[in-house]
């Protein structure tokens, strides 16, 4: 089980390896937020914006943002999307 401070500190490595995809989304009118870290270490995110109904939506958590976040903390499970298409 993490502590509160191990916590604090993997989501603020995940939010800054996120800043990489942001600028994309963001671009398409859309973002996405960082919503939780279990214990098995998954992350939760909510789509934000145009992302949020996007059908490409499971193509960029698969192919952005879970590649994104595992190349840089390889302790990372997988992501979880919280909102949006095919939740």
């Amino acid at each position: 089980m993490m502590t509160p401070e191990e916590k604090k500190n993997y989501l603020q490595k995940i939010d800054t390896a996120l800043d990489s995809i942001r600028p994309h989304l963001e671009a398409d009118g859309g973002n996405i937020e960082v919503v939780d870290l279990t214990d098995e270490m998954i992350v939760h995110i909510k789509w934000m914006g145009n992302c949020e109904g996007c059908s490409m939506s499971s193509m960029t958590m698969r192919a952005g943002i879970e590649q994104t976040l595992k190349s840089t903390m390889p302790e990372i499970a997988g992501v979880i999307a919280l909102n949006g298409v095919g939740v």
